[in-house]
């Protein structure tokens, strides 16, 4: 079988995939959201495996026992790395975007357009802050850009989010 990219850099995704993905007790904000950032984080980022002389990779992101667990495999399905994530230290991180974003949509229809602004502008602080403990946390593992981990990050608060809507911690 060979793998081939019309992409320049080895060092990206290719692909991602989420389990579970997201469902029925999801809404349409979310799917959409899981959609976009999918599609900007295929289009536009830097993924480099340490010790690893390229991809392209395929991730799959999934929730096991208050874990992120990262596999990662070459666009040939050749294991790279699976890696175990502790998300208790974005817990507070992943609350606190929760929260903002859940302001923002309850607010959309009835705030004036700066107050909206406001809690936007908290959001991208909370989506910054996260992003960059996500970078530190990987960089034994991979080497990821700010724009590529904060659509992880992404990723990662619409698993825990789909989660605590079904009841799971």
């Amino acid at each position: 079988m060979t793998c081939m990219s019309t992409r320049p850099s080895r060092f990206r995704l290719s692909a991602v995939s989420l389990e579970p993905q997201l469902g029925g007790r999801t809404d349409a904000a979310q799917k959409h959201e899981q959609a976009v950032a999918i599609f900007d984080l295929l289009d536009n980022n830097r993924f480099a495996p340490v010790e690893h002389g390229g991809g392209p990779y395929r991730l799959h992101l999934e929730r096991v026992d208050r874990r992120l667990v990262m596999s990662v495999t070459t666009e040939c399905g050749a294991p790279v790395l699976c890696h175990h994530l502790s998300l208790t230290s974005f817990r507070r991180l992943l609350k606190d975007y929760r929260l903002v974003c859940d302001s923002f949509a309850e607010g959309a229809a009835r705030l004036p357009p700066d107050r909206l602004e406001a809690i936007d502008m908290g959001r991208r602080a909370v989506h910054n802050e996260a992003s960059a403990l996500l970078q530190q946390r990987l960089k034994s593992k991979v080497e990821i850009d700010q724009e590529t981990a904060r659509r992880l990050f992404t990723l990662i608060h619409l698993l825990v989010s789909q989660d605590l809507s079904a009841g799971v911690n």
